[in-house]
């Protein structure tokens, strides 16, 4: 069984998190490059602690002491506006510091985000689509789906 952990932006805390766990049951998003035969498990769940990613540091720590294998940053820092400037940093911090993978995307981007972002200069300057490339392989049905 392979176990994830989920850090969302903290614009978000709140989130209940299910367009997320919907799109882990699905494999789609982010969530895309498990096999559906493929058992996981959310073993952690967490903010960012806010503006700058303060719960970055040591959150991780908490979900790989609950067997966390991989942990995706969710998709919520990707479509937010403006999108987190701290992505890289995060997800390189994070894959060097604790030496487990990290891929950025949980469901698939709502197609009302897309619709306005694909017309906004940010996501070729942020080089959003090598980012996130999962997020961008979703259809647009499904991304529809996710509004």
């Amino acid at each position: 069984m392979k176990k994830i952990g989920i850090i969302i932006c903290g614009r978000y805390q709140s989130c209940g998190g299910g367009k997320c766990f919907r799109a882990l049951n699905e494999r789609m998003g982010g969530f895309s490059i498990y096999s559906k035969d493929e058992e996981i498990q959310i073993a952690g769940y967490s903010y960012c602690g806010g503006c700058p990613g303060g719960n970055i540091e040591y959150v991780p720590a908490e979900m790989i002491k609950n067997g966390v294998q991989v942990i995706h940053l969710a998709t919520g820092l990707v479509v937010g506006y403006p999108p987190c400037p701290r992505i890289k940093s995060f997800q390189e911090f994070i894959e060097m510091h604790y030496n487990i993978p990290v891929v950025v995307g949980t469901h698939p981007i709502p197609m009302k985000y897309f619709t306005d972002h694909e017309k906004l200069s940010f996501w070729e300057r942020t080089g959003m689509r090598k980012i996130a490339p999962e997020l961008f392989k979703d259809t647009e049905k499904a991304m529809k789906d996710y509004d």
